[in-house]
């Protein structure tokens, strides 16, 4: 068969040249195992390396002037990332959770006030929601502009906020782990 005179070649032609090259570069990139479609949407999914959240903690609590826990979270969650930031009246160290079900939850832990935690998390358009009880403590619910909630609560020396997407009972749960943990061993 003759080739083709260029002048009756168009966009289609290109289109259809680049198609089995667009195919044997995806099956190359599954087969060497460099990416995944991960549609289940769970923790497991996330090939990020998990964040040692314990040694962070640790670290905080010899550095920090409050009481810092380390929440024993459930099989599933995935502790991957973490920081600690001066705010207008205190210190605050965050951790970040991925739940079993990919969502994402902060932990903050401030000697800072309530509103500052509140504004820090959530900027300034934050409404307050009420309060629940988790894990035998009041927590002050608030909702921020991105759809995100925030759960605040006051153990005196400390304020523990909490802040994400994730479903209520993730949020309770979450709750619940940092109430039961005693605090780490301070700075000497």
């Amino acid at each position: 068969m003759a080739a083709k005179p260029r002048l009756l070649t168009d966009s289609r032609d290109m289109v259809w040249s680049l198609v089995p090259l667009i195919i044997i570069c995806a099956i190359i990139a599954v087969v060497s195992g460099n990416c995944s479609v991960g549609l289940s949407g769970t923790a497991k999914d996330d090939k990020t390396p998990a964040y040692d959240v314990s040694a962070a903690l640790h670290a905080d609590a010899t550095s920090m002037s409050f009481p810092i826990r380390l929440p024993a979270t459930p099989a599933g969650w995935k502790p991957n990332s973490g920081s600690s930031d001066a705010m207008d009246d205190g210190r605050v160290s965050n951790s970040g959770y991925l739940t079993a079900d990919g969502i994402y939850i902060q932990l903050s832990q401030t000697s800072a006030s309530e509103e500052s935690l509140v504004t820090y998390l959530g900027g300034t358009g934050v409404i307050g929601d009420g309060v629940t009880q988790a894990g035998g403590t009041q927590w002050v619910r608030y909702s921020a502009d991105d759809n995100k909630s925030i759960w605040i609560s006051n153990l005196g020396d400390v304020r523990i906020g909490l802040y994400g997407k994730a479903s209520e009972s993730d949020f309770r749960t979450l709750a619940q782990a940092v109430l039961a943990a005693k605090p780490l061993p301070a700075r000497a």
